[in-house]
C-alpha cells in the first residue's frame, strides 16, 4: 500500500507519519500548506524519510488518502481522491451540514472510511453507549466533552456522534429529542451536547444518563494522541483491501 497523509506538518499528521513508518508502510506523499519542502519525517522528529511536504493535492499518486486537515481542504481533497480512485481515510471533523452532505457525496464514490474518533476505545464507547441508551430510554441525558484550547470546532464530532447514536436509539423506541449545542435553559425534550475548552487535554468525553435518585456516567479519557493515531493507521490498512465503493465507520474496521 502506497500512503499519502495530507495535513502531515499538523499534530496528527505528524503522528500518523511516524506510526506509519513504525509500522513498515510506504509514504508515497505528504502534503500540507506549511513547512513546504521540508521532509516529513523530520517534520514527524523520526529522521529523513525522503518524503517532501507538498502543497499541490493534484499531484496525489497513491493508494490511500489520510485526511486531517479541516472542512474546506478536506473537501477539495476528497473531491480529487475520488476523481483518482484514491481510497480514503479521514478523521477532519467540524463540518457543517452542507459541507458533510457534499463530503458523504463525494466519498461514496471510492471506499472511504470516515469517523470523528479513530480510537479503538471510543469506538468500544460508542458501543457502550448504544446500549446503556436502549437500557436508559426514561433518563435525562447529557454530553460533555473537554479538548485543548486551540481546538478549533466546539462541541467535538466525537461528542456530536455520540449524541446522534443516542438519539437514534431513542427515536426507535419513539422518544424524539433535539440535539442542543448552546442553551441558557433547559427547554423541552433535548440531548445538551457541550464543549470545554483549556489547556492541552487531549480529549475526555462523558455521556450522564440522569434518573430519579441515580446518575450513571459512561467516560472516556485519551491521554495521548498516539491511540487516533494508531487507529488511522489501522483503517488505512483495512480500507486499502476494500473494492466496493461507499462509506464505511471505524467499527467496521473494528
Amino acid at each position: 500500500m502506497r500512503l499519502a497523509i495530507a495535513g502531515a506538518a499538523g499534530r496528527m499528521g505528524r503522528l500518523i507519519v511516524k506510526h506509519a513508518k513504525n509500522e513498515g508502510l510506504a509514504i508515497a506523499q505528504a502534503f500540507d500548506i506549511v513547512e513546504v519542502g521540508k521532509d516529513a519525517g523530520e517534520i514527524a522528529g523520526i529522521g529523513r524519510i525522503g518524503v517532501q511536504i507538498e502543497n499541490n493535492i493534484e499531484k496525489l499518486d497513491a493508494d490511500v488518502l489520510v485526511d486531517f486537515t479541516n472542512p474546506e481542504a478536506c473537501l477539495r481533497n476528497a473531491r480529487t481522491a475520488a476523481e483518482k480512485g484514491v481510497k480514503l481515510v479521514i478523521g477532519t471533523t467540524g463540518f457543517n451540514a452542507e459541507q458533510r452532505r457534499l463530503l458523504e457525496e463525494t466519498c461514496r464514490k471510492v471506499p472511504t472510511v470516515i469517523s470523528p474518533n479513530f480510537s479503538i476505545g471510543v469506538n468500544a464507547f460508542f458501543k457502550i453507549v448504544e446500549y446503556a441508551a436502549s437500557l436508559l430510554q426514561d433518563y435525562d441525558v447529557e454530553i460533555f466533552e473537554i479538548h485543548h484550547k486551540m481546538k478549533k470546532d466546539a462541541p467535538s464530532g466525537t461528542a456530536i456522534k455520540t449524541a446522534e447514536i443516542i438519539r437514534d436509539v431513542l427515536a426507535k423506541k419513539g422518544k424524539h429529542l433535539e440535539l442542543k449545542f448552546c442553551r441558557d435553559a433547559k427547554r423541552g425534550e433535548e440531548i445538551g451536547v457541550f464543549g470545554i475548552r483549556g489547556g492541552d487535554v487531549v480529549g475526555e468525553h462523558t455521556v450522564l444518563f440522569f434518573g430519579e435518585g441515580e446518575r450513571v456516567e459512561i467516560v472516556h479519557r485519551a491521554t495521548s494522541r498516539d491511540c487516533f493515531a494508531r487507529g488511522a493507521i489501522m483503517a488505512a490498512k483495512w480500507i486499502a483491501e476494500v473494492n466496493e465503493p461507499g462509506i464505511y465507520s471505524m467499527l467496521d474496521v473494528l
